[in-house]
């Protein structure tokens, strides 16, 4: 009888019983995604491997308290989540990161709805929606990390009006994500939207 590993229950029970097979299913199907997701958070890829080599090294061998109940995908994610905050708590001095990012992440992670693979999609279209100049401040701001003045240089433009632009952006981009917006740009640029 073959097993159906992408059944949850099915899976779970598996590993339990020390199925090799089980758990290269759940490499194979995790692995890029999680890489995806703790790179997103510490911004270093090596790190990033790190931190999901280790959730599934600790996932096989805890393998025995897994509950069949609960959802491995969850279980997963909230791992990496957890392996990521226990590395920012160690070094501690060279993560500046706030609580509240934290939060709005672990929120995130906990929602599960839509993929974080497709939040990261959303936000981007929502950043090509944004008028023609915004969009151009915003990007050379946030994914090119310029400086308000750099900018205005850049441009040839005052301050006042990157500023505005800046303002702008934010202002249109709240309105898409329902109040997100703070742990949706965390994931993207690890910043602090001003």
């Amino acid at each position: 009888m073959s097993e159906n590993y992408d059944d949850n229950q099915q899976l779970i029970t598996a590993l339990k019983e020390g199925r090799a097979a089980a758990f290269n299913h759940l490499v194979d199907m995790y692995h890029h995604k999680l890489c995806i997701y703790a790179f997103s958070l510490i911004h270093d890829q090596d790190a990033a491997e790190d931190i999901v080599q280790n959730v599934f090294v600790r996932t096989w061998q805890k393998r025995n308290k897994l509950k069949s109940n609960f959802s491995i995908k969850s279980f997963l994610y909230r791992s990496v989540y957890n392996e990521f905050i226990d590395q920012y708590r160690k070094q501690k001095p060279f993560f500046p990161l706030e609580k509240k990012y934290i939060d709005a992440i672990s929120e995130i992670v906990e929602e599960e709805k839509p993929s974080l693979e497709r939040i990261l999609k959303l936000v981007r279209q929502e950043i090509q929606k944004l008028p023609p100049k915004c969009k151009e401040v915003f990007l050379l701001s946030k994914e090119e990390g310029l400086s308000n003045i750099e900018i205005a240089e850049y441009k040839n433009v005052s301050i006042k009006a990157v500023e505005g632009h800046l303002r702008k952006a934010f202002n249109l981009l709240r309105k898409s994500f329902d109040g997100k917006l703070d742990g949706y740009f965390f994931l993207m640029f690890g910043f602090d939207k001003k």
